[in-house]
């Protein structure tokens, strides 16, 4: 792929961040950084957290995918403070003119009136029920989510509506909403994905630095689970000479907590995520960067990705089958199912409105 001019941001400014540069994405100019020709040391601040609200036009969002089991999805924040590094959800910054790199994690942006318009677009005559699906891009339970409840009063519209909800996370801030999900759960109406890329506490906080460790995820499967919400534990991604060779061990701890079910998808690198992962490799693991890609290009026919429909979860070639059939081998030693039930839709029913009465007939 064409390497675009960046600079790596002194690890003192990036603490606690997942990328470890911020060039530009591919609609912004080129990111250079100048002094101001006196050669004195000058300080920089770190990379604050920001967040800007926006007020949102719609909010769901619909995809014919293929690949994924479901047509429509919410995003009440754009950005993700969890620092994924491998997050195929970053180029999506470029979008706004940010950066996919520092900027995805530290430039937030929240829609605080979601649950107003959530509620007007499941009103509307033509809408036509079936499953919501939550955190397929961004984490509705990251930091910032606790302070501005923004998911919170959007999972209320979803109770209120019986609306049919399929969350994936990898915060803990779940917990809190475990009032609302349990109810929605007697009825037929959410499960859970919880995804534990690794057990390695390093690792992960390598790779995910603002997500809760490992055990404390599999805690919150523990949690979900004694609350009767179906869990399934998601290997997302799996990442080639890193945490492969601990599915079977993240599939055990998955069902010791509770979990039903198990899934799993193989490292992606679509667009800047490809440059940004291989920058984060040469930091942190330079001894086995080279294997990685290697690994990765097998899969990709010898490109970085590729997006072609069936291939781009889990890859092609005899690593890629290698992996499939450890997983279903794992799976079926713990006892764990490809899929969680099948969620309701009849009981979808808006309440009413606000001023609104019975009909008499």
């Amino acid at each position: 792929m064409e390497r675009r001019h960046f600079q790596a941001i002194d690890p003192d400014r990036r603490r606690g961040r997942g990328a470890v540069s911020n060039h530009s994405g591919r609609f912004d100019l080129t990111r250079v950084e100048e002094n101001d020709g006196w050669e004195i040391a000058e300080e920089r601040a770190g990379f604050r957290t920001e967040l800007t609200l926006e007020t949102a036009r719609s909010i769901i969002t619909r995809n014919t995918s293929p690949d994924i089991p479901f047509d429509r999805s919410i995003n009440p924040y754009r950005g993700c403070e969890h620092g994924c590094v491998y997050c195929f959800a970053r180029p999506t910054h470029a979008y706004l003119g940010l950066s996919p790199g520092l900027e995805f994690e530290t430039k937030l942006v929240g829609r605080p009136n979601a649950a107003e318009v959530l509620e007007r677009e499941l009103r509307r005559k033509n809408y036509r029920v079936d499953t919501l699906a939550m955190g397929t891009n961004t984490d509705p339970y990251q930091p910032v989510e606790r302070e501005q409840g923004i998911w919170r009063a959007c999972l209320k519209v979803l109770r209120d509506f019986k609306h049919p909800l399929g969350i994936v996370t990898k915060g803990t801030l779940i917990e809190r909403d475990i009032d609302f999900l349990s109810e929605m759960a007697r009825d037929g109406l959410v499960h859970v994905g919880i995804s534990v890329t690794t057990l390695d506490p390093q690792v992960a906080r390598a790779m995910e630095p603002r997500v809760p460790s490992p055990a404390r995820r599999l805690k919150t499967i523990e949690a979900l689970s004694a609350a009767g919400i179906p869990v399934r534990v998601m290997m997302a991604p799996v990442v080639p000479s890193i945490t492969d060779h601990e599915i079977e061990a993240v599939l055990a701890a998955g069902r010791a907590a509770g979990a039903e079910a198990a899934s799993w998808i193989m490292l992606r690198l679509p667009r800047e995520v490809s440059e940004l992962f291989q920058e984060w490799l040469g930091e942190h693991f330079p001894d086995r960067a080279a294997r990685v890609m290697a690994r990765v290009r097998e899969m990709h026919d010898g490109a970085d990705y590729s997006s072609e429909w069936g291939k781009r979860m889990r890859g092609e070639g005899h690593y890629a089958q290698m992996i499939a059939a450890r997983f279903d081998v794992a799976l079926k030693r713990q006892g764990l199912n490809k899929h969680l039930p099948k969620l309701r839709r009849d009981l979808f029913c808006p309440p009413l409105a606000k001023g609104e009465q019975l009909a008499l007939f």
